[in-house]
């Protein structure tokens, strides 16, 4: 079973207001509303593809309710820990002349609800991926992507970390299966700056010799760049098509990486059906389908 960790879930709520003006009522043209956090966005597209999974976090209130009932609707098992005080955030995103984002906060976490976590995490086995993607609320421990990784240590789970600098560092030592920093985010770790993806190649494979397996670097318009366990190194310029929506992108080719990858086996297939999947929830106002995916790995490759 493939497994997904969110902390943090939201509902997700984006309005298109033509000519925004600050101090006015201003009124949409039109609305969408939809489950987010970048573990809930891997759960939505591997399910997509056609991988059942199984999402993992924590949810209260009325919003987090509602995010449960809208992942059971799209056929997600939503096995989240509902804690008693505050609500699941709503992010608001603004698509007018400029796009502006007004982020919610989320609930309280406490001690006893990341127990509850662990427990669900102990009954994973090395038939089982877990995907641990997006920040840390400020209300949990800034190690708890380490913590994890030490706790499932040489139970032979594979990994995915989707995060940035110290986040991503820290779980090095108990090699992750597979990460995905983006050129920018790449660039932070080592204070350098990444145009190109030969740029990119000699530190990914630092990071591989820091202790990741497999490196995937996305480089939006500049496509990607992988370095895998075997020693290949995999390239691919961007897909072509128009770019609608960015958010979920990252955690799209996250999800195709592992859909391609059950599937085949190969890394070099793993790594296109990544960056396709990540291109198709771009084009599109949600999230990549499978036969998006298809449309753009026959037109890409």
């Amino acid at each position: 079973m493939i497994y997904t960790v969110t902390f943090n879930p939201s509902l997700d709520y984006i309005v298109n207001v033509d000519n925004l003006v600050l101090g006015r009522v201003n009124r949409t043209t039109s609305e969408i509303i939809y489950p987010g956090g970048k573990g809930v966005n891997v759960s939505i597209v591997l399910k997509n593809l056609g991988f059942e999974n199984t999402a993992l976090g924590f949810l209260a209130g009325f919003t987090g309710e509602e995010i449960r009932a809208r992942m059971e609707r799209m056929g997600i098992r939503a096995d989240f820990i509902m804690v008693p005080e505050g609500m699941s955030r709503i992010n608001m995103k603004i698509r007018s002349n400029e796009e502006s984002e007004i982020n919610g906060m989320g609930p309280a976490i406490r001690d006893e609800d990341i127990d509850q976590l662990y427990k669900k995490l102990d009954a994973l086995t090395g038939d089982d991926i877990l995907v641990l993607a997006g920040s840390i609320p400020t209300v949990m421990p800034e190690t708890m992507y380490s913590d994890i990784m030490k706790r499932l240590d040489g139970r032979g789970v594979r990994i995915a970390v989707d995060a940035t600098r110290d986040l991503l560092m820290n779980v090095m030592p108990y090699h992750p299966f597979v990460i995905k920093p983006n050129n920018h985010e790449l660039g932070e770790i080592f204070d350098v700056e990444l145009k190109t993806r030969s740029d990119v190649i000699p530190y990914a494979k630092k990071l591989q010799e820091r202790g990741a397996r497999n490196v995937i670097v996305s480089m939006a318009g500049e496509g990607a760049v992988m370095v895998d366990e075997d020693g290949g190194v995999h390239e691919s310029a961007a897909p072509q098509g128009k770019v609608v929506n960015s958010v979920g992108a990252g955690d799209s080719m996250v999800a195709g990486f592992i859909a391609g990858y059950l599937t085949s086996g190969d890394y070099e297939q793993a790594f296109r059906m990544g960056v396709c999947t990540g291109s198709a929830s771009a084009f599109s106002e949600e999230l990549a389908t499978k036969e998006d995916v298809e449309k753009l790995i026959k037109a890409t490759y």
